[in-house]
């Protein structure tokens, strides 16, 4: 299972390819960062190079098989699964970050997606089929209202923080920063370990 890239597998496919439609450059040539290199490439492209430089398919990886990686099998190069799994409705960061999110201001559930696409960096992607359901959620619990935009058509609903949503994402923040201090303690070890075995 050796990279033809050695170690650096997302400097190379950033560098090394081209976008889509241009031509690849010849031995000893690489792109710099300018114009996305790789990222912009197809995602055939994408899972091309994966394999070449694992020696399988992503799907096909014994760690890279299952459901949570199903993006990279389907080339989004910039989706970070360790984000995507922070990130997940139950049990995840997904409700604090929408509480945050309402807190500053009445939102629509588009909105809320294309936030925290923007606040992840790409690196996760909310969809209706997480969001919404959370919604209805907090919506039941009393911590955010919602309402139409327009009552006759109802096609826009907007989201509130209620009063109890408001002391409700105060109290989780005091429960969960410590941990999540903790947890970036603990992950940076673990890249800190992960250089000395690369040395």
């Amino acid at each position: 299972m050796s990279g033809r890239h050695g170690r650096d597998f997302w400097q190379a496919w950033d560098d090394e390819g081209p976008g889509p439609g241009e031509t690849p450059p010849g031995p000893g040539r690489r792109r710099g960062h300018g114009r996305g290199g790789r990222r912009r490439a197809a995602a055939e492209e994408w899972r091309g190079y994966f394999e070449a430089y694992m020696g399988v398919p992503p799907e096909e990886h014994w760690l890279f098989g299952s459901r949570r990686y199903l993006p990279w099998h389907k080339g989004r190069a910039r989706f970070n699964p360790f984000v995507a799994n922070l990130m997940s409705k139950s049990g995840g960061l997904l409700p604090l970050l929408v509480l945050q999110l309402l807190r500053d201001q009445p939102r629509y559930g588009n909105e809320l997606m294309s936030l925290i696409r923007e606040r992840t960096g790409g690196q996760w992607v909310a969809n209706p089929g997480a969001v919404y359901p959370l919604l209805t959620l907090l919506e039941e619990e009393g911590l955010v209202q919602g309402s139409w935009d327009d009552p006759v058509k109802r096609t826009m609903r907007v989201y509130e923080l209620t009063p109890a949503g408001a002391l409700e994402l105060e109290r989780l923040t005091a429960v969960m920063r410590p941990k999540l201090e903790e947890a970036i303690t603990v992950l940076s070890d673990l890249v800190s370990e992960m250089d000395k075995t690369e040395k």
